[in-house]
């Protein structure tokens, strides 16, 4: 047989230019330790394949669980593991002395906390080392086995109020309440009582004198009462009483306290006053006269009276000042004697003061002083947005508007007129502030991107309208109804595949005839480039010696179409005319196939359909 030049998996097929193979799904590792970071393991998480595993910082041994990791302690791993040196000897000497033996037995490794082993409490046997712990209200010793008591109440680790005392116990603690009495009182069931100093015989009463109790004390009483005037001292004597001395303003502040025997009396005091004061009322002491007030002063018109103590003085009044020469007050110019620090802006002399104001874009503040910018936007000056700016404002539009001349008024933009390029893959609508996309009104939709447009596939969407015998076929903006039907002589094997019955031996009509009729569709816009090679015809498997010839042989009357041979077992059909409007086409590209000295022949029948551009 001749060698092989070409093969595919078709061997009966016609070579189509639309037909593309698909990449096969590839496999990808998932890495738990990123996607479950700081939840898989508790110190290091390594991913591999498929899996994870994880791993302990030094001085820490991985755990049973696989995740968690433990501490290693020096002493005890050096003492766990001479102990067990100790206990495999024997075994480890035997080995060594029996060399004829085949196998070797070890004994049983040891429970290093059998009977607790050497902790006072809690023994935990971890990779045949000994941890040893304690019971809460215990802390471990530094030899690392023996349990003390934690005193809580001198670590400050009690629970007990401030009311309580706390007590220490074997483990733990007790608060007991403690409470105090003041004096007067005794503690009695938790509770202070009034002590009944009379009733007990605690008081220090005289003989003249009765015990009172009081609350939290008690007083004495005289037994008999003196005359007014008299007291009784702590020997039952009356005695005469101080009222000069005891009581509070005896006599008015304009008179002396004079003591007697059971009484008092009161003289009125004698007082001399110097010039400015005058006698108060009562006559006890000399008071200022208040010119101003009274009127007696000598001030000018416009001048303010002071009171002094003795005396008095005539001032300017604020923002005035005295004028010697002349003995009037006359207005200070604040403005020009304090330039630029009085006012933040500009700054205007009144009688007796002076205002700032501000200029235009401003106003004044609150304390009369500085200038706070005005915010012009709220009177809303502009079209659409506007910005407030230090002084003044600033106009401007949203997007897809611009600012007119005038600073205020926004104008729309009409994007589909001025943009650089195309904004929409068939057409633009402007509307206000921006614009919009529209597609053909049959047979597409518009994308998600807002800008292109997609065919609607009527076939797979069931909204076409075929027969029950035609097939269905999607072209961009709408959809075509064929019909493969096979002609006299030949049966249909596939949908669209029909193989010429067998021939009489003397019928060299039908041997002339297409061996095999099988149908294609292609679908291009009227943009197309030509020359467009759009269709690849060979037989498969070709095989060295082969020689096709390829022609049309209908549907070509207006000479769209051209075949050319691409080798001596290849031909192509070019597109080799524009289209200018959508059109139809159904043409018969033969192929006929030398091989061997036998002449075949075989039949493209291709439908064509040319769309608008979108």
């Amino acid at each position: 047989m001749p060698t092989k030049v070409s093969d595919s998996k078709f061997p009966k097929e016609a070579f189509s230019i639309r037909a593309t193979d698909e990449a096969a799904n590839a496999v990808e590792d998932v890495d738990e330790c990123q996607r479950y970071l700081g939840q898989l393991c508790q110190h290091t998480c390594t991913n591999i394949w498929g899996s994870y595993k994880c791993s302990c910082h030094q001085g820490y041994i991985l755990q049973q669980d696989g995740h968690s990791c433990a501490p290693v302690r020096s002493e005890e791993e050096n003492r766990v593991r001479e102990e067990g040196n100790t206990a495999m000897g024997p075994a480890k000497m035997t080995t060594a002395t029996t060399t004829t033996s085949a196998t070797t037995t070890n004994p049983a490794p040891l429970n290093p906390c059998a009977e607790n082993g050497p902790c006072s409490q809690q023994c935990t046997a971890f990779a045949g080392q000994v941890l040893c712990s304690c019971f809460p209200g215990f802390q471990l010793m530094t030899d690392g086995h023996m349990c003390k008591d934690v005193d809580e109440c001198v670590t400050n680790t009690h629970t007990c109020r401030h009311t309580e005392r706390c007590i220490n116990t074997e483990g733990s603690f007790v608060c007991e309440l403690q409470v105090v009495c003041p004096a007067g009182y005794r503690l009695r069931n938790s509770d202070c009582e009034d002590i009944d100093e009379c009733v007990t015989q605690t008081h220090n009463c005289g003989v003249g004198f009765i015990c009172e109790n009081t609350v939290g004390s008690f007083r004495c009483k005289p037994k008999h009462k003196c005359i007014t005037g008299f007291t009784q001292d702590s020997h039952g004597n009356c005695i005469d009483i101080n009222e000069c001395s005891s009581l509070r303003e005896a006599c008015g502040s304009g008179f002396n306290c004079i003591n007697t025997v059971g009484s008092y009396n009161c003289q009125r005091k004698i007082i001399m006053c110097g010039h400015g004061y005058h006698a108060s009322a009562d006559g006890a002491k000399c008071v200022d006269i208040d010119e101003c007030q009274m009127g007696s002063h000598r001030c000018g018109a416009g001048q303010i009276c002071h009171n002094l103590p003795g005396t008095y003085s005539c001032d300017c009044q604020t923002g005035y000042q005295y004028d010697a020469l002349h003995k009037v007050c006359t207005d200070v110019n604040e403005c020009w004697r304090y330039p630029g620090r009085l006012c933040a802006q500009a700054c205007e002399n009144t009688p007796g003061s002076y205002h700032c104001s501000c200029t235009a874009g401003f106003s004044l503040a609150s304390d009369g002083k500085n200038c706070e910018d005005m915010n012009e936007c709220k009177k809303k000056p502009c079209d659409q947005e506007c910005a407030n700016i230090y002084g003044s404002y600033q106009c401007y539009c949203r997007q897809g508007f611009y600012l007119r001349e005038d600073g205020h008024t926004c104008e729309d933009i009409d994007e589909c007129s001025q943009s650089i390029g195309n904004l929409c893959t068939f057409k633009c609508v402007n509307v206000a502030g921006s614009y919009r996309c529209a597609c053909p009104p049959h047979g597409y939709i518009l994308s998600a991107n807002g800008h292109a447009c997609t065919d609607i596939d009527e076939c797979t969407a069931g909204t076409h309208n075929c027969s029950y015998g035609q097939t269905c076929y999607n072209v961009p903006g709408g959809f075509r109804c064929l019909s493969f039907d096979c002609p006299l002589n030949y049966k249909k094997v596939a949908d669209t595949r029909c193989e010429r019955l067998s021939c009489p031996t003397n019928s060299l009509d039908c041997q002339n005839l297409p061996v095999r009729i099988t149908y294609y569709q292609l679908s291009f816009q009227t943009n197309i480039v030509i020359p467009a090679q759009i269709f690849r015809i060979g037989p498969s498997p070709a095989y060295s010696g082969d020689h096709v010839v390829v022609s049309i042989t209908k549907g070509n009357e207006e000479g769209y179409f051209s075949t050319r041979k691409l080798n001596s077992f290849m031909g192509a059909v070019y597109l080799q005319r524009q289209v200018q409007k959508p059109k139809d086409f159904l043409i018969d590209v033969q192929m006929k196939l030398l091989r061997q000295g036998t002449l075949t022949s075989f039949l493209a029948r291709i439908y064509v359909f040319i769309t608008s551009a979108v």
